[in-house]
C-alpha cells in the first residue's frame, strides 16, 4: 500500500473518530455483540492472509462469520497501553518494497501508532503518527482538512480489501475510488448483505445481487451434468445456469433436509452429493431437487472417510470424487462397493482451501475471494508454484463492483 492510499485511509477513518470524541473505556460496552444486529465497526483491517479483522470497543471478530472475542486475546500487549482497548482506526500494510512494513498491522489511537507483525507489538512502538508515516501531522483533524470528498459520507472505518476501497458508515458501506473519493454505483448498501454471514438481510436487499457479489467466501460449490452452478454460502445458495441466469434462495427452501450451511458439494451422474458435518445428502437434479429416501448417511459408510471435510469434486466422465481435507486430496472410487478413499496426497501449493470444482475446462479452486485454475487434478496436486488469479465475484458469477 502506498502512502497516498495510507494517508487517505487514515484522514477518513481516523478524521471521524476524533470528530466523535475518540473512543470507550476498556473493557465496557454498551452494544449488543451480534453483529448481524447492526453493530457500527470502530476499525477493519485484513491480516496478513486476507481475512477481514472487524473491530468493535474491545472485542475483535475475525472473518465474516462467529463471534466476537477480546481483542487482546489475538494481540496481548493490548492491555498493555492505557485505552488500546478501543482502536481509531486498523490497517495493514501490503508492501513488499519495503520488508519493514510489508504484513504489519497498525492500529492508532489518538495521535499514536502501534505496529504488529504475527499478533506481537515491535519494539520501539507505540510512537507518534507522523513519526511513522511522514506527510500525515498528529493533528488528524487539520489532515481531513487537505483533502475534502464531497460525495463521501463520514467513515466510521475504512480499508482496502480485494484491490478495492471501502468506507464503512453505521452498517453501510459505500465503494469509492482512492484517487477522487467519487463514489460509483448503487451506494451506499447494507454492509450485513456482503461483509458478513447472516440468516436474515435488510428488506431492500437484492437476494440475488447480494449472493453475486458477497465479499464472504463460499462454503461449497459445484456443477450438474446439465452445465447448472450451484455455490452455497450460509444459509443461502446462487444458481447459475447454462444460459448465465441467476436465482438465489435460501437453502433451506429447496433443500430443506439441509437447512444452511454445506460444507462440501460435488454432482456425480444428475445427482448432488451435499456434505454437511459428518452426513453425506443426496438430491436427486430436478425441479424441485428430490432428497433420496434413506439419507442422510455418514460421510464414512458412504465416502471411506472421517469427516470433516473441506471440499469435493468430480470430473466429467470420471467416476472418482476427489475430496479435501486440509492440505491433503484424497481419491474415493464411486463404482466401487464399499466405497474406499485412497491415493492421499498434497493439494499443490495450498495450505488450505474453502471449495473447488471441476467443469470441461479444470480444476477451479476456490479460496477466500479469489479462484485458481488447473488443468486437470494431476496438475494440481503436483503444482508448487500458484497459477493466475481469479475473483470469484466477477469471473464467476458477472459482478463488476
Amino acid at each position: 500500500m502506498k502512502l497516498l492510499s495510507c494517508i487517505l485511509l487514515l484522514t477518513l477513518a481516523l478524521g471521524w473518530a476524533h470528530s466523535q470524541g475518540g473512543g470507550h473505556p476498556p473493557h465496557e460496552h454498551d452494544y449488543d455483540l451480534d453483529r448481524c444486529k447492526g453493530l457500527e465497526m470502530d476499525a477493519v483491517a485484513v491480516n496478513e492472509e486476507g481475512i477481514p479483522y472487524f473491530f468493535k470497543g474491545d472485542h475483535l471478530y475475525k472473518g465474516f462469520h462467529g463471534l466476537a472475542e477480546l481483542s487482546n486475546e489475538s494481540f496481548a500487549e493490548l492491555d498493555d497501553h492505557h485505552h488500546l482497548g478501543h482502536v481509531d482506526a486498523a490497517f495493514h500494510m501490503h508492501f513488499e518494497d519495503n520488508p519493514d512494513d510489508h504484513d504489519r498491522m497498525f492500529f492508532f489511537l489518538d495521535n499514536k501508532v502501534f505496529s504488529f507483525y504475527k499478533h506481537k507489538l515491535e519494539a520501539g512502538y507505540p510512537k507518534d503518527i507522523s513519526e511513522v508515516f511522514p506527510g500525515i501531522p498528529n493533528d488528524l483533524d487539520a489532515a481531513v482538512e487537505e483533502k475534502e470528498f464531497k460525495s463521501m459520507p463520514n467513515c466510521t472505518s475504512a480499508f482496502r480489501f480485494m484491490e478495492h476501497y471501502y468506507c464503512f458508515h453505521g452498517h453501510m458501506f459505500s465503494k469509492f475510488d482512492p484517487k477522487t473519493g467519487e463514489v460509483h454505483g448503487k451506494y451506499p448498501k447494507e454492509a450485513r448483505d456482503y461483509f458478513m454471514r447472516c440468516s436474515k438481510f435488510s428488506p431492500d436487499s437484492d437476494h440475488v445481487e447480494r449472493e453475486r457479489c458477497s465479499r464472504v467466501h463460499l462454503d461449497a460449490i459445484t456443477s450438474d451434468n446439465a452445465g447448472n452452478i450451484y455455490a452455497f454460502r450460509g444459509h443461502h445458495y446462487l444458481r447459475k445456469d447454462d444460459n448465465d441466469t441467476l436465482t438465489s434462495d435460501t437453502i433451506e427452501n429447496d433443500f430443506k433436509e439441509l437447512h444452511s450451511e454445506v460444507d462440501a458439494a460435488f454432482s456425480y451422474e444428475n445427482h448432488l452429493y451435499l456434505i454437511k458435518n459428518n452426513n453425506l445428502y443426496v438430491y436427486r437434479v430436478g425441479e424441485p431437487h428430490i432428497h433420496l429416501d434413506g439419507y442422510p448417511k455418514p460421510v464414512t459408510e458412504e465416502l471411506g472417510i472421517e469427516g470433516p471435510i473441506d471440499a469435493a469434486f468430480v470430473c466429467e466422465d470420471h467416476h472418482i470424487a476427489h475430496i479435501i481435507k486440509g492440505n491433503q486430496m484424497h481419491d474415493v472410487e464411486l463404482k466401487v462397493t464399499p466405497r474406499k478413499a485412497g491415493n492421499e496426497r498434497p493439494i499443490g501449493p495450498f495450505k488450505r482451501v474453502d471449495t473447488a470444482m471441476c467443469g470441461p475446462g479444470g480444476v477451479k479452486v476456490i479460496i477466500g475471494n479469489h479462484f485458481y485454475h488447473f488443468d486437470s487434478t494431476k496438475l494440481l496436486s503436483t503444482a508448487r508454484s500458484l497459477p493466475e488469479q481469479h475473483k470469484v465475484s466477477l469471473e464467476l458469477f458477472g459482478c463488476d463492483h
